[in-house]
């Protein structure tokens, strides 16, 4: 038994070791922003005024019993848009506010948008 030889191997092992603990850190590290790209790229931007009005997505089952129910709940008044798409809504039968998610939120084109329908009446040819 050579005691130099048995130290000399050890270090040789623990550089390895430190190698592998390395690549998995790099690795770990491209996995990681690679996410974040994907995650970013799917995130939907929308920008709310105070006074408009947005459907809230209700993501508690609980609610709604039914299966072919919406999930976005009745219309809300968007009060202020805060930092970090927070925006702070207004219940207009409680007239209560709460602060919620930016992404939770989606516009409401109601009763303001004009639909005009045209009837085209096709003739035998």
């Amino acid at each position: 038994m050579d005691m130099d030889l048995a130290g000399e191997k050890r270090l040789l092992q623990l550089n390895e070791l430190d190698e592998f603990q390395l690549h998995a850190y790099e690795n770990a590290k491209l996995y990681k922003e690679k996410t974040k790209r994907w995650h970013d790229k799917h995130i939907q931007h929308r920008e709310f005024e105070p006074g408009q009005e947005v459907l809230l997505f209700n993501s508690r089952l609980k609610f709604f019993p039914g299966k072919l129910k919406s999930r976005w709940a009745v219309p809300f008044v968007v009060v202020s848009v805060r930092p970090h798409e927070a925006v702070e809504l207004c219940d207009t039968s409680l007239s209560s506010t709460f602060l919620v998610n930016g992404q939770r939120v989606k516009h409401y084109w109601g009763g303001d948008i004009a639909r005009h329908k045209i009837s085209v009446d096709l003739a035998d040819a």
